[in-house]
């Protein structure tokens, strides 16, 4: 049972959370790569984790940004406001790079987005 939303979390829901805690710490994914390894889409990954009741640990969503580089979502949350702030203070304490709005570099120094392999 999800306590944010009373309902069951579903088998989908799980397959997010389950990827989505094998992003390492210092690198991020992108929302279309999720729901492309899941043969789903995006705005159906960011649903699920908009109600993820195992955010941070051990599934790390504050990891997951925007296919064009933003930062993407939060807790439901877009635009400019304390969520999103959240979201991007935790991705620089991680090492994450943004530049003008955008996602520069990871931990590693580089502009790779971690992949499911």
């Amino acid at each position: 049972m999800n306590p944010r939303t009373k309902h069951k979390v579903t088998l989908f829901q799980y397959r997010v959370y389950d990827l989505v805690s094998k992003i390492p710490k210092g690198q991020v994914t992108s929302y279309k790569i999720l729901s492309d390894t899941l043969k789903s889409a995006p705005r159906a990954v960011g649903q699920a984790l908009k109600v993820n009741p195992f955010c941070p640990n051990p599934v790390p969503c504050h990891r997951v940004i925007a296919a064009n580089g933003t930062i993407g979502g939060f807790s439901g949350q877009t635009g400019d406001c304390v969520m999103i702030a959240n979201k991007k203070a935790k991705l620089v304490k991680e090492g994450i790079v943004f530049e003008n709005g955008l996602f520069k570099q990871n931990q590693l120094g580089t502009t790779d987005l971690f992949q499911f392999k």
